[in-house]
C-alpha cells in the first residue's frame, strides 16, 4: 500500500515548484502561500482515501490479460465469451468494495 506524505498534499494544494530540504523544511519555489497544517493533514487523509478506494482497480489491471490477447479472444469467440472468460472472473475476484480476492 502506498503512503501519501505531506509533501504530496502540499503539491496538490498549492502547485508549482516545491522541494523538501534537509530537516524536512519545505521550500516554495514559485512564491506560493504555504498551507496550514490543518489543510495539509486534511488533504493527506483525503488523498489516502482516494488512493485506497482504487485498490480494486489496480488489482484488476494487474490480472487482466494483455490487450492483444483480449482482442484475439473477441475476434475468435465474440464479446460475450470474452467477457465471461476474461473480464468477469477478474471483476468477481476484485470487487469494488475493496474486500480483496474472493
Amino acid at each position: 500500500m502506498k503512503k501519501i506524505f505531506d509533501v504530496d498534499a502540499i503539491k496538490e494544494l498549492v502547485g508549482g515548484s516545491i522541494t523538501r530540504q534537509a530537516g524536512g523544511i519545505i521550500k516554495y519555489g514559485d512564491g506560493q502561500t504555504p498551507p496550514s497544517q490543518a489543510d495539509i493533514d486534511a488533504k493527506v487523509i483525503s488523498m489516502q482515501a482516494e488512493y485506497d478506494a482504487l485498490a480494486y482497480a489496480r488489482s484488476r489491471q494487474a490480472e487482466y490479460p494483455d490487450w492483444g490477447v483480449q482482442l484475439e479472444k473477441i475476434d475468435d469467440d465474440g464479446l460475450t465469451r470474452w467477457r465471461e472468460e476474461m473480464i468477469d472472473p477478474v471483476k468477481s475476484k476484485w470487487p469494488k468494495d475493496n474486500s480483496g480476492p474472493k
